[in-house]
């Protein structure tokens, strides 16, 4: 098999083309992150130059095609920098830890799902929340997105994001314990730590709501399920060769698969079986679905947009990931 060029698609992984995001929107997302940024201190003077190689603009342009606004797809974009900021200040790179972390991650879902206390103890939760720069990306975050979506979209964010707190939380208690999951294990907790906060967001950035008594059916569920746990495995494969060379190298799916196989090479290209077959089950399931309802099949298509410009995002992002040399 040809090994893959800089910016090529994983050898063998399914995927569709997407075209290319408009540049000058692309820009425009990323000065108003970056003015975001300066007028709210969200985000800590480490992590400033990651937010820029991170390419929040050029991820929100791919993932939501269909945007309502500028300032709707900027409350999905301050969203994906939020998440990142608290993943990496709370979870992993500049700082994060297991120990603690379930602390840590309990006052940073009050960020998005206010505590309301008495008196004294009010005034101390709100000074806890501004005064952690993490925290304030959530809680402005939130506010922009409460702006443009509905309560009912917005409990549901807080909700899939309390599922994300959950997913971290599994992972670090593995880590605590020196533990490598089995692989139905390490697949249940990614549906759990996953991108589902970024995917069910999608109709509250094209501006309408799917009606909860949808959105909730079993069938629907299980294709956000398939969604999320298929384009988060596209990270797990694209971050492979990344997070091997970190001081504490992370467990991904080629690494859980490894070492039931011990084989690097198998097991990442097993890998990359196991997202094709959650990508044609959502496909699938999504399929069966579509004709129910207009909304339905306006949501379900947003789902597919989102996976596809991820995996296109993860794909050219080269200057933040390059791919294993299986293939040589």
């Amino acid at each position: 098999m040809t090994p893959p060029r800089p910016g090529d698609p994983i050898p063998g992984l399914y995927c569709q083309p997407v075209p290319e995001p408009d540049l000058a929107t692309v820009a425009e997302v990323d000065a108003r992150v970056a003015r975001w940024v300066a007028r709210d201190d969200v985000c800590p003077p480490q992590w400033r130059q990651g937010l820029v190689g991170f390419g929040v603009g050029r991820a929100v342009v791919l993932q939501y095609p269909d945007y309502a606004s500028m300032e709707h797809l900027m409350a999905a974009a301050e969203l994906l920098a939020a998440e990142n900021v608290v993943d990496d200040c709370y979870v992993e790179d500049f700082g994060g830890s297991p120990e603690g972390l379930g602390a840590r991650l309990m006052i940073a879902q009050s960020a998005l799902d206010p505590a309301h206390l008495t008196g004294k103890y009010q005034g101390d939760w709100e000074r806890g929340i501004q005064g952690d720069a993490a925290l304030r990306s959530y809680r402005t975050a939130m506010r922009d997105f409460e702006a443009i979506a509905t309560p009912l979209q917005a409990d549901r964010f807080r909700h899939d994001m309390g599922r994300l707190h959950l997913g971290y939380l599994a992972e670090a208690t593995w880590k605590l314990d020196g533990r490598v999951p089995e692989v139905w294990e390490y697949l249940t907790m990614r549906q759990f730590n996953s991108f589902r906060p970024c995917l069910t967001i999608t109709d509250a950035i094209a501006g309408y709501e799917l009606p909860v008594e949808i959105y909730a059916l079993p069938e629907v569920q299980k294709a956000v399920a398939l969604a999320c746990n298929a384009t988060t495995i596209v990270n797990d494969l694209y971050s492979y060769t990344k997070e091997l060379a970190m001081q504490h190298p992370h467990l991904n799916l080629p690494v859980v698969l490894a070492a039931e196989t011990g084989d690097h090479r198998s097991a990442y290209l097993r890998a990359v079986t196991v997202h094709n077959d959650l990508m044609r089950g959502f496909e699938d399931t999504a399929g069966h679905l579509h004709g129910q309802h207009p909304l339905l099949d306006r949501f379900l298509d947003g789902l597919t947009a989102w996976v596809l410009g991820n995996h296109r995002w993860h794909q050219t992002n080269t200057s933040r990931y390059t791919l294993p040399d299986f293939w040589n």
